[in-house]
Protein backbone atom coordinates (compact mmCIF):
# COMPACT_ATOMS: atom_id res chain seq x y z
CA UNK A 1 0.00 0.00 0.00
CA UNK A 2 1.62 3.23 -1.09
CA UNK A 3 -0.26 6.46 -0.93
CA UNK A 4 0.74 10.03 -2.84
CA UNK A 5 0.24 13.13 -1.38
CA UNK A 6 -0.69 15.93 -3.34
CA UNK A 7 -1.20 19.62 -1.69
CA UNK A 8 -4.15 21.14 -2.18
CA UNK A 9 -3.57 24.87 -1.31
CA UNK A 10 -2.58 27.25 -4.31
CA UNK A 11 1.02 26.33 -5.68
CA UNK A 12 4.14 28.77 -6.11
CA UNK A 13 5.34 29.85 -9.44
CA UNK A 14 8.66 28.91 -8.71
CA UNK A 15 7.24 25.25 -8.09
CA UNK A 16 5.98 22.82 -10.11
CA UNK A 17 1.85 23.68 -11.97
CA UNK A 18 -0.61 21.76 -9.83
CA UNK A 19 -1.74 19.88 -13.10
CA UNK A 20 2.05 18.36 -13.56
CA UNK A 21 1.64 17.33 -9.88
CA UNK A 22 -1.91 15.46 -10.69
CA UNK A 23 -0.44 13.69 -13.41
CA UNK A 24 2.24 12.19 -11.89
CA UNK A 25 -0.06 11.28 -8.94
CA UNK A 26 -1.59 9.61 -11.51
CA UNK A 27 0.37 7.67 -13.43
CA UNK A 28 2.42 6.80 -10.00
CA UNK A 29 2.14 2.88 -8.92
CA UNK A 30 0.53 4.50 -5.56
CA UNK A 31 -2.12 3.10 -3.97
CA UNK A 32 -4.10 5.73 -3.43
CA UNK A 33 -3.98 9.53 -3.90
CA UNK A 34 -4.36 12.06 -0.98
CA UNK A 35 -5.46 15.77 -1.35
CA UNK A 36 -3.84 17.35 2.08
CA UNK A 37 -5.82 20.50 3.09
CA UNK A 38 -4.05 20.28 6.46
CA UNK A 39 -0.56 20.36 6.95
CA UNK A 40 0.20 21.39 3.58
CA UNK A 41 -1.91 24.59 3.31
CA UNK A 42 -1.62 28.03 5.03
CA UNK A 43 -4.19 29.41 7.41
CA UNK A 44 -5.32 31.52 4.47
CA UNK A 45 -5.65 29.44 2.01
CA UNK A 46 -7.37 26.34 3.42
CA UNK A 47 -10.92 27.46 2.23
CA UNK A 48 -9.75 28.05 -1.30
CA UNK A 49 -8.11 24.69 -1.19
CA UNK A 50 -11.14 22.88 -1.31
CA UNK A 51 -12.57 23.84 -4.30
CA UNK A 52 -8.69 22.78 -5.63
CA UNK A 53 -9.41 19.67 -4.10
CA UNK A 54 -13.40 19.04 -5.27
CA UNK A 55 -12.32 20.56 -8.57
CA UNK A 56 -9.35 17.85 -9.08
CA UNK A 57 -11.22 14.71 -7.71
CA UNK A 58 -14.16 15.56 -9.85
CA UNK A 59 -12.26 16.23 -13.20
CA UNK A 60 -8.86 14.43 -13.17
CA UNK A 61 -8.84 10.48 -13.80
CA UNK A 62 -6.92 8.55 -10.78
CA UNK A 63 -7.80 5.12 -12.43
CA UNK A 64 -8.33 2.51 -9.77
CA UNK A 65 -6.60 4.43 -7.16
CA UNK A 66 -8.05 5.26 -4.24
CA UNK A 67 -8.84 8.94 -3.68
CA UNK A 68 -8.58 10.79 -0.48
CA UNK A 69 -8.83 13.98 1.09
CA UNK A 70 -7.33 14.89 4.69
CA UNK A 71 -9.32 17.57 6.25
CA UNK A 72 -8.38 19.80 9.50
CA UNK A 73 -9.07 17.92 12.60
CA UNK A 74 -12.21 18.59 14.68
CA UNK A 75 -10.92 21.35 16.96
CA UNK A 76 -10.31 23.60 14.21
CA UNK A 77 -12.72 26.26 12.96
CA UNK A 78 -12.08 24.43 9.44
CA UNK A 79 -13.22 20.79 9.99
CA UNK A 80 -16.64 20.99 9.43
CA UNK A 81 -16.41 22.91 6.20
CA UNK A 82 -13.72 20.70 5.00
CA UNK A 83 -15.89 17.74 5.36
CA UNK A 84 -19.04 19.62 4.04
CA UNK A 85 -17.10 20.81 0.93
CA UNK A 86 -15.23 17.86 0.16
CA UNK A 87 -17.98 15.25 0.33
CA UNK A 88 -19.82 17.11 -2.33
CA UNK A 89 -17.10 14.81 -4.79
CA UNK A 90 -19.56 12.22 -4.06
CA UNK A 91 -18.56 9.24 -6.19
CA UNK A 92 -14.86 10.75 -7.18
CA UNK A 93 -14.18 10.52 -2.99
CA UNK A 94 -13.35 6.79 -1.80
CA UNK A 95 -12.11 8.37 2.18
CA UNK A 96 -11.76 11.46 4.60
CA UNK A 97 -8.43 10.80 6.39
CA UNK A 98 -9.00 12.94 9.86
CA UNK A 99 -5.77 14.09 11.66
CA UNK A 100 -5.10 14.28 15.16
CA UNK A 101 -7.76 11.95 16.54
CA UNK A 102 -7.33 11.72 20.24
CA UNK A 103 -11.16 10.12 21.31
CA UNK A 104 -14.10 8.84 20.34
CA UNK A 105 -16.26 12.19 19.97
CA UNK A 106 -13.92 13.52 17.07
CA UNK A 107 -15.12 10.34 15.25
CA UNK A 108 -18.87 10.34 16.26
CA UNK A 109 -18.38 14.27 15.10
CA UNK A 110 -17.70 13.30 11.11
CA UNK A 111 -19.20 10.66 11.16
CA UNK A 112 -22.75 12.01 12.02
CA UNK A 113 -21.54 14.97 9.29
CA UNK A 114 -21.11 12.87 6.97
CA UNK A 115 -24.72 10.58 7.68
CA UNK A 116 -26.24 13.44 7.06
CA UNK A 117 -24.57 14.98 3.95
CA UNK A 118 -24.60 11.34 2.32
CA UNK A 119 -28.91 10.93 2.90
CA UNK A 120 -29.30 14.86 2.25
CA UNK A 121 -27.79 13.75 -1.50
CA UNK A 122 -28.89 10.40 -1.47
CA UNK A 123 -25.51 8.74 -1.83
CA UNK A 124 -25.92 5.63 -2.78
CA UNK A 125 -22.05 4.96 -1.08
CA UNK A 126 -20.49 5.52 1.75
CA UNK A 127 -17.29 7.60 2.35
CA UNK A 128 -14.48 5.62 4.18
CA UNK A 129 -12.47 7.28 7.34
CA UNK A 130 -8.93 6.88 7.50
CA UNK A 131 -8.08 8.01 11.15
CA UNK A 132 -4.41 9.44 12.11
CA UNK A 133 -3.55 8.50 15.79
CA UNK A 134 -0.15 11.35 16.65
CA UNK A 135 -0.51 11.64 20.31
CA UNK A 136 -0.77 10.25 23.63
CA UNK A 137 -4.44 10.76 24.30
CA UNK A 138 -4.99 9.26 20.79
CA UNK A 139 -3.10 6.23 21.50
CA UNK A 140 -4.21 5.87 24.91
CA UNK A 141 -7.97 6.05 23.46
CA UNK A 142 -7.74 3.94 20.94
CA UNK A 143 -10.13 1.04 22.53
CA UNK A 144 -12.69 3.74 22.24
CA UNK A 145 -11.53 5.18 18.77
CA UNK A 146 -11.54 2.53 16.82
CA UNK A 147 -15.54 1.41 18.13
CA UNK A 148 -16.61 4.61 17.00
CA UNK A 149 -17.45 4.39 13.81
CA UNK A 150 -18.16 1.79 11.46
CA UNK A 151 -16.77 3.42 8.42
CA UNK A 152 -13.33 3.11 9.63
CA UNK A 153 -11.04 1.80 6.83
CA UNK A 154 -7.62 2.01 8.23
CA UNK A 155 -5.40 3.99 11.50
CA UNK A 156 -2.35 5.82 10.29
CA UNK A 157 0.46 6.30 12.49
CA UNK A 158 1.62 9.79 12.58
CA UNK A 159 5.22 9.57 14.43
CA UNK A 160 5.99 13.68 13.90
CA UNK A 161 3.66 14.90 16.08
CA UNK A 162 3.36 12.33 18.08
CA UNK A 163 7.35 13.12 18.94
CA UNK A 164 6.36 16.75 19.43
CA UNK A 165 3.33 16.26 21.59
CA UNK A 166 6.25 14.21 23.51
CA UNK A 167 8.46 16.54 23.36
CA UNK A 168 11.21 14.44 21.48
CA UNK A 169 13.65 16.78 19.58
CA UNK A 170 13.79 15.62 15.80
CA UNK A 171 15.01 17.02 13.03
CA UNK A 172 12.58 16.08 10.23
CA UNK A 173 9.19 14.11 9.93
CA UNK A 174 9.36 10.77 10.44
CA UNK A 175 12.84 9.96 11.60
CA UNK A 176 13.82 6.95 14.03
CA UNK A 177 16.28 8.06 16.85
CA UNK A 178 19.60 6.11 16.35
CA UNK A 179 20.88 6.63 19.51
CA UNK A 180 17.79 4.99 21.33
CA UNK A 181 18.33 1.68 22.03
CA UNK A 182 15.91 -0.19 20.10
CA UNK A 183 13.06 0.57 17.84
CA UNK A 184 11.70 4.43 19.27
CA UNK A 185 7.46 3.70 18.16
CA UNK A 186 7.59 -0.25 18.61
CA UNK A 187 5.17 0.58 21.66
CA UNK A 188 3.39 3.24 19.56
CA UNK A 189 3.14 1.41 16.81
CA UNK A 190 2.04 -1.92 18.02
CA UNK A 191 -0.79 -0.59 19.50
CA UNK A 192 -1.87 1.29 16.05
CA UNK A 193 -1.80 -2.05 14.49
CA UNK A 194 -2.96 -4.68 17.12
CA UNK A 195 -6.20 -1.50 17.08
CA UNK A 196 -6.48 -1.60 13.26
CA UNK A 197 -6.90 -5.62 12.97
CA UNK A 198 -9.33 -5.67 15.77
CA UNK A 199 -11.71 -4.00 13.42
CA UNK A 200 -9.95 -5.21 10.13
CA UNK A 201 -8.87 -1.98 9.01
CA UNK A 202 -5.69 -1.42 7.94
CA UNK A 203 -2.05 0.05 9.26
CA UNK A 204 -0.95 2.89 7.58
CA UNK A 205 2.59 4.15 8.37
CA UNK A 206 2.94 8.10 8.22
CA UNK A 207 5.58 9.77 5.94
CA UNK A 208 9.59 10.36 5.98
CA UNK A 209 10.37 13.71 4.65
CA UNK A 210 14.05 12.91 3.41
CA UNK A 211 12.81 12.06 -0.09
CA UNK A 212 16.40 11.43 -1.18
CA UNK A 213 17.43 8.82 1.72
CA UNK A 214 16.15 5.65 0.13
CA UNK A 215 18.34 3.06 2.47
CA UNK A 216 16.57 5.40 5.91
CA UNK A 217 13.11 4.82 4.22
CA UNK A 218 13.59 1.36 3.52
CA UNK A 219 14.25 0.55 7.29
CA UNK A 220 11.74 2.49 8.70
CA UNK A 221 9.39 0.92 6.07
CA UNK A 222 10.54 -2.70 6.69
CA UNK A 223 9.87 -2.24 10.13
CA UNK A 224 6.79 -0.95 10.12
CA UNK A 225 6.30 -4.00 7.93
CA UNK A 226 7.58 -6.61 10.32
CA UNK A 227 4.99 -4.63 13.14
CA UNK A 228 2.41 -5.71 10.87
CA UNK A 229 1.51 -2.71 8.67
CA UNK A 230 -0.26 -2.95 5.29
CA UNK A 231 2.05 0.11 3.64
CA UNK A 232 3.55 3.57 4.27
CA UNK A 233 2.71 6.85 3.01
CA UNK A 234 5.04 8.99 0.18
CA UNK A 235 5.34 12.57 -0.66
CA UNK A 236 7.35 12.09 -3.32
CA UNK A 237 7.56 9.63 -5.94
CA UNK A 238 10.70 8.50 -5.34
CA UNK A 239 9.38 6.61 -2.65
CA UNK A 240 6.71 4.83 -4.06
CA UNK A 241 9.11 2.05 -5.63
CA UNK A 242 11.19 1.72 -1.91
CA UNK A 243 7.68 0.96 -0.22
CA UNK A 244 6.45 -1.54 -2.98
CA UNK A 245 9.49 -2.90 -2.94
CA UNK A 246 9.43 -3.52 0.94
CA UNK A 247 6.16 -4.47 1.43
CA UNK A 248 5.59 -6.82 -1.50
CA UNK A 249 6.46 -10.48 -0.97
CA UNK A 250 9.80 -11.38 -2.37
CA UNK A 251 9.80 -14.14 -5.12
CA UNK A 252 10.98 -16.07 -2.36
CA UNK A 253 8.81 -15.59 0.19
CA UNK A 254 5.97 -16.46 -2.52
CA UNK A 255 7.14 -19.66 -3.46
CA UNK A 256 7.52 -20.72 0.17
CA UNK A 257 4.04 -19.77 0.76
CA UNK A 258 2.95 -21.72 -1.89
CA UNK A 259 4.79 -25.05 -1.11
CA UNK A 260 3.41 -24.72 2.61
CA UNK A 261 -0.26 -24.20 1.09
CA UNK A 262 0.27 -27.15 -1.08
CA UNK A 263 1.88 -29.68 1.49
CA UNK A 264 -1.08 -28.62 3.83
CA UNK A 265 -3.78 -29.15 1.77
CA UNK A 266 -2.37 -32.79 1.32
CA UNK A 267 -1.60 -33.73 4.57
CA UNK A 268 -5.26 -32.14 5.36
CA UNK A 269 -6.85 -34.88 2.60
CA UNK A 270 -4.92 -37.32 4.28
CA UNK A 271 -6.22 -36.96 7.89
CA UNK A 272 -3.11 -35.33 9.08
CA UNK A 273 -2.95 -31.57 11.30
CA UNK A 274 0.94 -31.20 10.96
CA UNK A 275 3.49 -32.13 9.25
CA UNK A 276 7.12 -31.34 8.19
CA UNK A 277 8.66 -29.23 5.15
CA UNK A 278 12.29 -29.27 5.27
CA UNK A 279 12.45 -29.68 8.97
CA UNK A 280 9.81 -27.22 10.04
CA UNK A 281 6.87 -27.74 11.62
CA UNK A 282 3.85 -27.37 9.68
CA UNK A 283 0.17 -26.77 10.65
CA UNK A 284 -2.72 -24.36 10.68
CA UNK A 285 -1.15 -21.77 12.16
CA UNK A 286 1.49 -22.25 9.26
CA UNK A 287 -0.91 -22.66 6.82
CA UNK A 288 -2.46 -18.66 7.90
CA UNK A 289 0.88 -17.10 7.98
CA UNK A 290 1.48 -18.82 4.08
CA UNK A 291 -1.75 -17.60 2.94
CA UNK A 292 -1.47 -14.14 4.10
CA UNK A 293 1.65 -13.69 2.08
CA UNK A 294 0.19 -15.23 -0.95
CA UNK A 295 -3.02 -12.58 -0.41
CA UNK A 296 -0.66 -9.67 0.06
CA UNK A 297 1.27 -10.48 -3.17
CA UNK A 298 -2.14 -10.99 -4.95
CA UNK A 299 -3.54 -7.48 -3.48
CA UNK A 300 -0.25 -5.79 -4.72
CA UNK A 301 -0.51 -7.12 -8.44
CA UNK A 302 -4.41 -6.12 -8.85
CA UNK A 303 -3.30 -1.84 -7.24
Amino acid sequence: MKWCEVPAGRVSRRRRPIRALLEKAAASAADEVLFDLEDACAPSEKEAARAHAVAALRTHPFGAKLRAVRVNDVTTPWCHGDVGAVAAAGEHLDAIILPKVEDASHVHFVHHLLNGIERAAGAERRIALELLIESPRGLTNLREIVRASDRIAALIFGSGDYAASLGIPQDEIGMIEDRYPGHQWHWAMSEVVAHARSIGAQAIDGAHADYTDEAYFRRSALCAKLLGYDGKWCIHPNQIPWANDTFSPSADELVAAQRVLAVYEEAVREGRGAISLDGKLVDEASRKLAEATVMRSRSLERS
